[in-house]
């Protein structure tokens, strides 16, 4: 919003940007970008939206402080379409000012899949609202407003926004510096703004306003609630089409509506950010935290440590001084003060337990893995569903190794962690995040962390994005971003090395020269927390789970009472090979029951008449083969189903195109 180094400081001075062909453009310094467009060519700036001066963005009337490499960016580079989403917030805030004139202005930043901006109002809009705003920031594209940028200081910016006391208390956070405060002016509206922005409001062709939602100012729960308009924009028009169409496939999918419909957990104000899972949804989490086990059980060690704990260990670990307004504190009534907490996190437990007794070289890596529960204090209203609770389960591990064991190690962890993915259909993108600003441990620590752990990540041959400064505040790490069926990308497991932790608890093995050594420690985890992983399971499949994952895999429905002592006998079979299964001898109309099934996302639903009963067949009714059935054994049935649960099949083996025929009693 406000940026940069003062503008005196870049004064008098000449620059040299290095074009992507090598040639260079030497400029004065505070030479808008624009212009040095121009030199390379006409047609080019008819093109240019914005410009990237060593890889940070500017716009074209952004004057240019700094030598460096040099790339213009068209509507082609993925970086523009953030330039022209902001630009976009700035169009809705003009849009609402001509229509709402009181509406008091806060801020307008490009998110990842949209914009949004700030205003705080008497009264919350409304669709109609919303309706209305979109169609006057249509009229204000069409006027082809310049985004005009200007340089101030705080005196002037103050009686530029006189009347808006959101714009007042940001720029009080900048008396007595030198930064250069900018403004933009499109047609009536002006705003602070750091920028960038494309060169007019025309460049805003495709583009929807979709809801609004209170937010609090600058993120205090203790400040006024503004309402928040959410809306996105694409260069084309049918990238905003698709984007449309997976936001309306994403509401039907939501996990907080299908986990009440489909009976899997219920969140209830007594317990605010915790889940109430239901005997279903035991059965799904209890599967899932299975599948994880079944996997781990050869290299990994499982473990169980205490919940609650005095900030010694905290204040050890670092975190009491950093993520303290995040834990749950308990009031020691010895002492009489809140210095106890419910455990966030895992590691430092793990740390103190490793440290217990010796180790030899021989034995490293040693893997720790728990499911224990931890509770963070998030913001009430920050908490969403399942994706942000206060109580949770992580596949939590943590790796105690040798420095030269990280190469290998780090390959390992990424290939079960893929893998896993793998057996659920999401594919993973791998980021490599490097030191925050806000960290423990001296540089030297970090270096050697940052160097290995590249190396190790380096060495898989596997590609990768960078992500500078979004390393954990002890160690760098990797993290895996997976896509789901309808292309929404989730941040779920991390690779994280930590040379830090292994100093703070004075962790040792003896090495092969019988000399104490520092292990190195490696936090990992797969589905991050295990509610948050269900809930994107929920949207991923839809509800539909494969048979392995499914809470219910088989429904058994006689067609009369006459057979419910077969179906009986079938469903006990099943259960006796650990099939989950149940009879539906309700006395409900077949056609009825099957639709219940079928809205329950039931994998089989097996209907028996008297052919079947006689002949000891299913007529079979796969989950999405509509009316289709097939006539199966039970004995063909059932080793289906064995199968198709021990491959762990993502999706349940529909019946064939033609129908094959079914009972004439057992037909819905």
């Amino acid at each position: 919003m406000i940026a940069g180094p003062s503008a005196a400081a870049a004064a008098d001075s000449m620059i040299v940007l290095t074009l992507p062909d090598g040639s260079t453009r030497e400029v004065p310094a505070g030479t808008l970008a624009r212009d040095v467009v121009a030199t390379i060519g006409s047609r080019l700036l008819q093109a240019s939206l914005a410009v990237a001066v060593d890889g940070e963005v500017q716009d074209l009337m952004t004057p240019l402080r700094a030598s460096g490499a040099f790339v213009v960016i068209t509507d082609k580079d993925p970086r523009a379409l953030a330039v022209l989403r902001h630009s976009g917030a700035h169009i809705l805030a003009t849009a609402v000012r001509r229509l709402r004139p009181d509406a008091k202005i806060g801020f307008g930043p490009a998110i990842d899949d949209g914009f949004y901006y700030d205003f705080e109002v008497e009264k919350p809009f409304t669709p109609d609202d919303l309706a209305a705003f979109e169609a006057e920031m249509k009229k204000v594209v069409a006027e082809k407003y310049a985004f005009v940028r200007a340089e101030v200081n705080v005196a002037e910016a103050k009686k530029l926004f006189a009347d808006d006391p959101l714009k007042l208390e940001r720029l009080a956070d900048f008396e007595g510096t030198d930064e250069i405060i900018s403004t933009y002016t499109d047609g009536p509206f002006i705003d602070l703004c750091r920028g960038p922005h494309v060169p007019d409001t025309s460049h805003l062709k495709h583009f929807k306003l979709l809801h609004t939602a209170g937010a609090y100012w600058r993120g205090d729960v203790k400040r006024q609630m503004l309402q928040r308009i959410y809306a996105t924009a694409f260069f084309k028009k049918d990238e905003l089409e698709t984007h449309l169409h997976n936001l309306e496939e994403a509401k039907k999918r939501d996990h907080r509506v299908l986990g009440k419909a489909l009976g899997l957990f219920q969140l209830f104000p007594q317990a605010p950010g915790a889940a109430f899972w239901t005997p279903k949804g035991t059965t799904l989490y209890n599967t899932l935290e299975g599948f994880v086990r079944e996997r781990q059980q050869e290299a990994f060690q499982e473990i169980k440590t205490p919940l609650l704990y005095n900030k010694k260990l905290w204040e050890q670990s670092g975190h009491w001084g950093k993520y303290k307004e995040n834990m749950f504190l308990v009031l020691d009534n010895e002492t009489g003060e809140h210095d106890m907490s419910l455990k966030p996190m895992n590691c430092p437990s793990h740390h103190v337990l490793f440290a217990s007794h010796k180790h030899s070289y021989r034995e490293l890596p040693v893997r720790y893995v728990t499911f224990d529960v931890l509770h963070r204090n998030e913001l009430s209203g920050a908490l969403s569903g399942l994706t942000r609770v206060r109580q949770f389960s992580q596949d939590d591990c943590h790796v105690y190794l040798r420095e030269d064991q990280i190469e290998s190690e780090v390959k390992f962890l990424m290939d079960f962690i893929l893998s896993y993915y793998d057996t659920f259909g999401l594919k993973a993108t791998l980021k490599f995040a490097t030191r925050p600003e806000q960290r423990i441990g001296s540089d030297e620590l970090w270096d050697r962390a940052e160097a290995a752990l590249r190396a190790a990540l380096d060495g898989t041959g596997r590609p990768y994005e960078m992500k500078e400064g979004d390393g954990a505040f002890y160690g760098p790490k990797i993290d895996f971003d997976v896509t789901d069926s309808i292309g929404r990308a989730w941040q779920l497991g991390t690779i994280q090395l930590d040379y830090n932790a292994p100093e703070r608890f004075d962790l040792s093995y003896t090495g092969e020269d019988n000399a104490p050594h520092r292990p190195v420690v490696i936090h990992r985890a797969v589905s991050g927390s295990f509610e948050r992983f269900i809930a994107i399971l929920i949207e991923h499949f839809g509800g539909a789970f494969p048979l392995w994952l499914a809470p219910e895999q088989v429904r058994v429905i006689p067609i009369a009472i006459d057979y419910n002592d077969h179906a009986q006998q079938l469903v006990a079979r099943m259960k006796a090979h650990g099939i989950r299964a149940t009879l539906d001898a309700r006395n409900e109309t077949l056609n009825y029951r099957v639709r219940e099934g079928e809205v329950e996302k039931v994998p089989y639903m097996c209907v028996l008449g008297r052919r079947e009963a006689e002949e000891h067949t299913v007529a079979l009714r796969a989950r999405g083969a509509g009316k289709k059935q097939e006539i199966l054994s039970q004995d063909a049935f059932v080793a289906r189903v064995l199968e198709e649960i021990r491959t762990r099949a993502l999706a349940v083996a529909a019946a064939p195109a033609a129908d094959t025929g079914a009972s004439g009693e057992g037909e819905a």
